[in-house]
């Protein structure tokens, strides 16, 4: 019965996996309509400014502090979006998501071929990273390029 429960418990973390991220996908498009609607905002009090300059159309004090209290608003709520975003995207792992305990918490124990392994790497990686004139002759001339002709 042990390995139900650990599968029931895999399976309601993965749900629960699946509705955070569900979550942070809604956040994400309401972001993205918010500043649509700070671009909209915005595209009207260009215009309007723009039609006042031009002299097409008179802009008036009301219509003016209409304008910009919606781009303020717009503004607002974008930025309280933003700030929710990165709450959620910030958020620390749930401690659901911490090993079992039945996972060991001790290191590793190295192989040997894990360390001869590591030893090759290390090697080459000094041998590439040594000047051309310390390689020999032969490695030299293939990594210079072609030699000029006289």
């Amino acid at each position: 019965m042990a390995i139900w429960n650990k599968l029931r418990s895999e399976l309601d973390r993965a749900g629960r996996a699946a509705h955070d991220a569900l979550d942070e996908g809604k956040l994400h498009l309401e972001v993205f309509r918010a500043r649509q609607l700070v671009d909209r905002a915005a595209q009207s009090l260009g215009y309007a400014v723009y039609r006042s300059r031009t002299g097409l159309e008179s802009l008036d004090d009301a219509s003016l502090a209409r304008l910009t209290d919606a781009m303020r608003e717009r503004q607002e709520e974008l930025a309280a979006l933003e700030d929710r975003m990165r709450e959620v995207t910030s958020r620390p792992t749930p401690s659901d998501d911490a090993p079992s305990p039945d996972v060991s918490s001790e290191p590793p124990v190295p192989r040997a071929s894990d360390a001869d392994a590591a030893d090759s790497a290390h090697e080459s990686a000094r041998r590439d990273a040594s000047p051309a004139a310390d390689r020999p002759a032969s490695d030299a001339h293939s990594t210079a390029g072609p030699s000029p002709t006289t």
